[in-house]
């Protein structure tokens, strides 16, 4: 059916033809063509937005899922806000997309029976850049994962923890070696 109307829009109408106006047919056909090309711009400039909206929700579900995964196993953030942890709303979730669709950071709202909060995470995903894996399912490796949990309490008071989800451990601190001063020569002459 889409490829049917595509191909009537490029078809001239009967009707220009036919018609007894005393205007040439050559400025009504140019009008037409000229309507046809918008038309057919809009329809694929549309399509694309619409295509790249589909994609960005796909991504924002994927990565979601695997943090969802990732809380529900995590004791501090059970804890915190209960279980069954559930996903907020999408459109209350931010989504940046970077390095050709490979890198991404999101942020969405999640809630327990004990309290609300917010997962950030930043996520890399590895494989090809084909057409065909962005209509394939991706496999995303969480980096950074961080939960702002806020826990409502008994006569006011109300918790916010911040909750580290990584599978990274930064380095524990060491003390310095002892530094070595350098000298740089002078450019003054008047301190030689």
């Amino acid at each position: 059916m889409l490829g049917r109307r595509l191909i009537s829009l490029f078809k001239s109408s009967p009707t220009s033809q036919l018609s007894g106006s005393a205007k040439p047919t050559y400025e009504d056909n140019s009008k037409s063509l000229a309507r046809k090309a918008v038309s057919f711009v809009l329809f694929t400039v549309t399509g694309g937005v619409a295509l790249s909206a589909l994609d960005d929700l796909a991504i924002y579900r994927s990565c979601s899922s695997k943090a969802l995964e990732k809380a529900s196993k995590n004791q501090a953030v059970i804890d915190a806000i209960g279980e069954p942890i559930e996903k907020g709303p999408w459109y209350s979730a931010s989504l940046a997309v970077a390095h050709k669709r490979h890198s991404v950071s999101c942020t969405f709202p999640v809630s327990g029976p004990q309290g609300s909060g917010i997962f950030q995470l930043k996520a890399v995903r590895n494989g090809d850049d084909s057409w065909l894996s962005s209509l394939l399912p991706r496999d995303w490796d969480i980096l950074i994962m961080d939960a702002l949990l806020h826990v409502p309490g008994n006569d006011e008071k109300h918790q916010t923890l911040r909750i580290s989800l990584s599978d990274f451990t930064p380095p524990a601190c060491k003390a310095c070696a002892e530094c070595k001063p350098q000298f740089q020569k002078s450019q003054n002459p008047e301190q030689k």
